[in-house]
């Protein structure tokens, strides 16, 4: 038996979210903690997991908040390092009327890409049940060395690995070397976290059952989900796609960690059943409680220390009719 139900690798930053204006009329923004793997953590440990993170932040005031945010919601923070050269990972989100979001990154460097080979805890990673990794680790030579050395422990020692490649344009040199590091996402992972967006850019397909295809025709992942904003998510299991529909709110505030927040359900799932033997049944109960979730913490700002219970996402699915 293994300890850890999920460990993740990747990015540990500030998200700095616009919260009102002064009375001069500047915007306000708010420190919210925030990375898409440990927003994918705080989920499962909201939910009872026990979990890990291994990344690196400045051994700055931004950084001492983030390592104390990820022990308060019950993430395992031993193996967070701090750099004491370069500063904490900054990200100003920029929040649109209907809930999207647009980001400007303050990571050149960042401590979060600073991470080496040396410094992945194998040991941590042999006793984990699932891997779950980005691309934001994989941008930079040095990081991206390291998390494909985390990748192959995690191969070795029979964990499932999960990866998301949470698309960030911007902190790439080109989209070219980010599609070539999606793909060895694609060819390290068994289950797979997409939006829709995503699918299409990668691979050219507008439908996202043919994206879904050409995944899979090149790259065989047992599980692959879409989520696809105000149109639900989908899962592509065994020759079977099962759809479901979103939870649509009149109090959304942003949209930030919603998917990350589906992902984690997602791997909550898989890891109180398996990933061998899901129903279609299964399936839409897994999609269901994944956008319910989804739905909640964008009524909330940021994302990470304000995920959804267990009860509350139940609370909610009961008050949806049984054809959501």
């Amino acid at each position: 038996m293994k300890s850890y139900d999920v460990t993740a690798l990747g990015e540990l930053l500030i998200d700095f979210t616009e919260n009102g204006k002064s009375g001069q009329g500047n915007p306000l923004f708010e420190a919210n903690p925030g990375g898409a793997p440990c927003n994918v953590l705080a989920m499962l440990s909201k939910l009872g997991h026990k979990t890990a993170f291994i990344g690196k932040v400045g051994k700055d005031f931004f950084g001492e908040q983030l390592k104390d945010a990820i022990t308060e919601v019950g993430i395992d923070g031993s193996f967070l390092l701090m750099d004491e050269q370069v500063h904490t990972t900054l990200a100003l989100v920029h929040t649109y009327p209907d809930g999207d979001r647009d980001f400007s990154f303050y990571r050149n460097p960042g401590a979060d890409m600073m991470l080496t080979e040396a410094e992945i805890p194998e040991a941590l990673i042999e006793d984990s049940k699932i891997f779950h990794f980005g691309t934001l680790s994989m941008t930079h030579e040095g990081v991206r060395e390291a998390t494909k050395k985390a990748i192959r422990i995690a191969e070795e020692s029979g964990a499932i690995i999960s990866f998301d490649p949470n698309l960030r344009p911007p902190l790439w040199n080109s989209l070219e070397e980010a599609k070539e590091q999606v793909l060895y996402g694609l060819a390290h992972c068994r289950i797979l976290k997409i939006s829709d967006n995503e699918v299409q850019w990668l691979t050219g397909e507008e439908d996202y059952s043919a994206g879904v295809e050409w995944i899979n025709s090149r790259y065989q992942i047992p599980l692959v989900l879409v989520s696809m904003g105000k149109e639900g998510s989908r899962a592509y299991y065994k020759g079977n796609m099962v759809e479901a529909a979103p939870f649509l709110r009149n109090d959304t505030i942003e949209t930030t960690g919603a998917g990350d927040t589906f992902c984690g359900c997602v791997l909550h799932y898989v890891a109180e059943h398996g990933l061998d033997d899901l129903s279609i049944d299964d399936l839409r109960e897994m999609l269901l409680f994944a956008n319910c979730a989804a739905s909640l913490v964008t009524t909330k700002k940021g994302a990470l220390r304000v995920m959804p219970t267990r009860e509350e996402v139940d609370d909610e699915l009961k008050s949806y009719p049984n054809d959501n």
